[in-house]
């Protein structure tokens, strides 16, 4: 592995974190978004980002400033990449919008960039044929709060090159991620394919008012001793992703279309988008799932 610059392509929930992780241990980033509104805003919470730095893993004010020094930002899509020795795909959970990603990306990528979709639920092999180098395409993917839930999965295609996938094994490494190689394609990878039936489980009980969120985050709470309920992971994963998930799960199961349609009226348009955004199914900096009084009798 002889990476030094990185693209980041898109800015959002996960995107700015992977690219400020990415800085953080040394890399050069180019952050990639659509305008420079949207990355303005990106460097924005690239700010807030430093507090946590600072409070979970003690992190100093030089490295911090070494971390902005290693960032840099772009609109232009090809300019953004042309030094890239990786690039992290990161824009929204839709299969329309990551086709046409590709097929721009694979017209001003240099030969030498290796291609990484940071896809939650989908398969890289949906996309391989549009990269233009299907044998260096993979999947990267990580968990929101990336610097303390710190793994990264790494699942290729059966066309992906071997020594693609070692490389960015130890890439995950070199950013300070626990890999977890995958060695068959496998939609929702390891960690999402057994917790998405959980939460399913968790939001058909609420879609169908069978009880409020914090009753449910209670139960498994208190009966498994786990610091989180589902409502409390969906708010750090963001609801905009859940929201995405449902609507692509809705296209071939009706069941999820009820799930779609509350998320999007009570999260979406009122944007509660979950932790980051300061509200979900709790309000930050203080959830009430965190209080001490949250699992008394």
């Amino acid at each position: 592995m002889n990476f030094k610059n990185v693209t980041v392509a898109g800015s959002g929930v996960l995107g700015y974190q992977i690219a400020f992780q990415t800085a953080f241990h040394g890399f050069k980033v180019s952050v990639y978004d659509i305008n420079n509104e949207v990355l303005a805003k990106a460097k924005a919470k690239f700010y807030e980002l430093c507090e946590c730095y600072k409070q979970d893993l003690n992190a100093t004010q030089e490295q911090l400033d070494n971390t902005f020094n290693n960032l840099s930002y772009h609109s232009n899509l090809a300019e953004a990449v042309k030094d890239a020795d990786l690039l992290v795909e990161a824009v929204p959970e839709d299969a329309n919008i990551k086709t046409e990603f590709y097929k721009q990306l694979s017209q001003v990528a240099p030969e030498k960039t290796l291609f990484a979709t940071n896809t939650s639920t989908m398969l890289p092999s949906h996309f391989k044929d549009l990269t233009g180098r299907p044998e260096k395409f993979l999947a990267l993917h990580f968990s929101n709060k990336i610097w303390t839930f710190n793994m990264a999965e790494i699942m290729g295609h059966a066309g992906t090159d071997k020594k693609v996938f070692d490389d960015v094994v130890e890439f995950a490494k070199a950013i300070g991620m626990m890999a977890l190689p995958i060695y068959k394609e496998q939609p929702g990878h390891l960690l999402n394919s057994m917790l998405v039936p959980f939460l399913i489980s968790a939001t058909e009980l609420w879609v169908k008012e069978v009880s409020d969120h914090e009753m449910i985050d209670r139960a498994w709470m208190k009966s498994f001793g786990s610091p989180l309920g589902p409502f409390a992971i969906l708010d750090i994963i963001g609801i905009n992703t859940v929201y995405n998930v449902a609507k692509l799960n809705a296209e071939t199961n009706p069941n999820m279309t009820p799930l779609m349609e509350k998320l999007d009226a009570e999260f979406i348009k009122p944007g509660h988008l979950g932790m980051f955004a300061g509200k979900g199914f709790y309000s930050y900096p203080n959830p009430t799932y965190a209080s001490e009084d949250f699992l008394k009798s």
